[in-house]
């Protein structure tokens, strides 16, 4: 017994530890990479210890881990969370679908906090000079190309909010089946001429940089998706000073420069840290404060 003490020790030790960091977590892209390390350099710099649990995976497996308590926080989209988790349908409402998404966590002890300021929805993606020969500027031109050759990720193939009600309402059925594609190397697929169009998404530094073209929603398909903070109430009585850290993000990031930080990750190939590390600096030291109720805008 005295010789497995010091053993013990280490693990209560490491336990303790642990349970006394903010656990950040993030899903497997490189914009939730990038938010899961603003996150984590806000909490940090406002003196509280942070254990990174980025890159985990996708939906699913972040949203198990929060209620499992296994992280304390993470990026979510509200379109994404209203259809994909809750099981509603798509719904245009931004608001509505904000509060019902705020509703339906509340019951497993999950906070939705305000929206940071942009939207990345579902984008369907077309080679740029492709979309000039063919004179494609919409989704439903797609249903007039059933020789494109698509690409998606696991999840826009599964999705209530993906690729069979898409092809529903638009008429969309593209002679080959779409290949199901990790998400890193979807753009690669379509710049090499693998394939002919994508579902990525509409802030990806990627689109510019590559002289993709966005085709517009013509038909309202897909409800908003805007990325919020999630965060376990434990988590928030736990560490008083929580709250104000995250809160300060909320409306900081717009969807311009939400693009412009994803390009900095992929044009550039600056790390998520320095990246993080960049944006932060140009906020106030406690813009991880929230604005006094007097402040102009």
């Amino acid at each position: 017994m005295i010789g497995r003490t010091p053993l013990l020790l280490a693990i209560l030790l490491c336990g303790c530890q642990a349970a006394d960091r903010v656990v950040v977590g993030s899903k497997n892209f490189s914009e939730q990479v990038l938010l899961g390390e603003i996150i984590a350099q806000a909490v940090e710099r406002d003196g509280m210890a942070v254990d990174r649990r980025l890159n985990l995976g996708g939906t699913f497996v972040c949203d198990r881990a929060i209620r499992a308590g296994q992280i304390d926080v993470y990026v979510e989209y509200t379109g994404t969370a209203y259809t994909a988790l809750l099981k509603r349908p798509p719904g245009p409402d931004r608001q509505q679908v904000l509060r019902e998404v705020r509703d339906g966590y509340a019951a497993a002890g999950l906070e939705w906090l305000d929206p940071l300021g942009f939207e990345n929805t579902f984008a369907m993606i077309v080679r740029g000079d492709e979309a000039q020969r063919l004179g494609l500027r919409r989704i439903s031109d797609l249903a007039s190309h059933p020789e494109f050759r698509a690409a998606f990720g696991y999840e826009f193939m599964e999705r209530a909010d993906g690729f069979p009600g898409l092809a529903r309402r638009y008429g969309i059925a593209f002679r080959e089946r779409p290949r199901v594609m990790d998400l890193g190397l979807l753009y690669r697929a379509l710049i090499d001429r693998q394939v002919d169009v994508v579902a990525g998404n509409s802030t990806d530094g990627q689109i510019a940089s590559l002289d993709l073209r966005v085709l517009d929603d013509d038909r309202g398909y897909f409800p908003p998706y805007d990325a919020a903070v999630v965060v376990r109430r434990a988590a928030l009585e736990h560490y008083p000073g929580l709250r104000a850290v995250l809160d300060s993000l909320g409306g900081r990031i717009s969807a311009d420069e939400m693009r412009r930080l994803n390009y900095r990750v992929f044009g550039v190939r600056a790390s998520a840290e320095q990246v993080a590390r960049e944006f932060l600096a140009g906020l106030p030291r406690n813009a991880a404060s929230p604005r006094p109720a007097d402040a102009p805008g």
